[in-house]
């Protein structure tokens, strides 16, 4: 059985990790694969057809706690205790939750002190009683409905007849959002994640956005707006804080221009070998030489840079949008990328000339639906099927995806319409 502390408005942890509010869904993985054998029968709960509805959701059924994250921006929002007879629970080092200590009206109050009346929920029959950032649930009797005006404390119950605790939530502000059950609900757009903590920097960069480059007929690179930890020097002491700037990269730059720009990235990767080139006039001519094209991969920019095997020069970006239900879900942060494609140029004038009778530019963001602007862009007709698969293991649970081309474009569209990666390349 867990033992850990709950902060309110921060953290469910021990003194060896901590679930904090507002930080990414790969770094609350990463703390569950570290307590292998310890937590386990771990669930992950998403919805297919609408992934930006319904909040994404960690499930420790053999601890009772749930995670729920913002399908947006995939931060922790909300940490709840659901089974409050499987986990041990501390404030302020002193417990009060556990097979000894059993969390009543009493047990609360004297742990957490005086806070305002609760709220009795008629529909649910139960108590809500909330602290600032922290909230109990208790399961009242019909019966015991008040017509009271100084909460649960006053209702009159028989001895041993008070409610114990049901269920905890952990969350930013005065109150929880309603309807947050748990998986496979949608819940209230209001309810908005913190900001990424600076205790979960981990000297790591982060983007806000990335925005693609474009001149009137090709690519031409990034501007990524990033962020990372900085300090702000003070009388007192080197204190942390958000530090935002603003980088570009572009094709044809050396590995050393990006490594300026961006630092070193989270992996180096040499392709061994490449699946797509069948799809080329020149496929069966062997390289003369052996060398390989290699990629920086930086998982929290969510973004891939290629370098050409003989030049290394850039010679694509790859974009990722990490949705669940993707082969490579997790290993990336979202890439809140925009980017302008201008729509296909149809028409004729009176003397047999094309003109642009839709001059307005095709936006592609990361939740942009690919059935929405496919036909503004007259992308092509027949995709070619992507079903990837790891050398040890050939399976692939989520299925393929399929690959369109657009001018200098190649976008990585999922079964749900949602664009899975935007890949961009220079053209001759």
């Amino acid at each position: 059985m867990l033992e850990l502390e709950v902060v309110p408005e921060r953290s469910l942890g021990c003194e060896q990790w901590e679930f904090i509010l507002g930080m990414h869904f790969s770094q609350s993985v990463a703390i569950i694969q570290s307590q292998v054998g310890i937590i386990r029968g771990v669930q992950v709960l998403y919805s297919d057809t609408n992934p930006l509805e319904v909040d994404l959701v960690i499930n420790l059924p053999h601890d009772g706690v749930r995670l729920i994250f913002d399908p947006v921006a995939q931060r922790l929002k909300i940490i709840e205790i659901y089974n409050m007879k499987l986990v041990k629970l501390k404030y302020c080092g002193l417990p009060f939750n556990s097979p000894e200590v059993l969390p009543s009206i009493e047990q609360i109050e004297h742990s957490f002190g005086a806070t305002h009346p609760g709220v009795y929920d008629s529909d649910k029959q139960v108590f809500v009683l909330n602290f600032r950032g922290l909230s109990f649930y208790f399961p009242i009797d019909s019966k015991f409905q008040p017509g009271y005006a100084h909460g649960l404390g006053s209702l009159r119950f028989s001895n041993g007849a008070s409610p114990l605790v049901a269920k905890t939530a952990i969350y930013v502000g005065n109150n929880v959002a309603t309807g947050t059950a748990g998986g496979g609900e949608e819940h209230s757009p209001k309810t908005s994640p913190p900001p990424l903590p600076l205790v979960c920097y981990h000297n790591n960069l982060y983007l806000d956005k990335a925005e693609v480059i474009r001149d009137k007929i090709r690519t031409r690179g990034l501007k990524l707006h990033l962020f990372t930890e900085g300090g702000s020097a003070t009388r007192v002491l080197l204190e942390p804080k958000k530090h935002r700037f603003t980088k570009e990269v572009w094709f044809g730059d050396s590995c050393e221009d990006v490594l300026s720009a961006l630092g070193a990235p989270s992996r180096v990767f040499f392709k061994a070998e490449d699946k797509m080139r069948i799809h080329s006039p020149h496929a069966h001519k062997r390289d003369k030489t052996r060398r390989s094209d290699f990629f920086y991969n930086y998982f929290t920019l969510g973004l891939d840079v290629l370098f050409d095997a003989k030049t290394q020069w850039v010679k694509k970006f790859v974009l990722h949008t990490n949705y669940p239900g993707h082969y490579n879900f997790n290993m990336y942060h979202r890439c809140e990328f925009t980017l302008n494609l201008p729509p296909e140029t149809i028409g004729a004038s009176d003397s047999g000339k094309l003109i642009d009778v839709s001059p307005s530019p095709v936006t592609i963001t990361a939740y942009t639906k690919w059935d929405r602007v496919s036909e503004q862009l007259k992308a092509s007709a027949r995709p070619v099927v992507l079903n990837r698969a790891s050398s040890t293991n050939t399976t692939n649970p989520f299925g393929c995806t399929f690959c369109y081309g657009v001018r200098d474009v190649i976008v990585e569209v999922m079964a749900n319409q949602h664009i899975a990666s935007v890949t961009l390349y220079e053209t001759a």
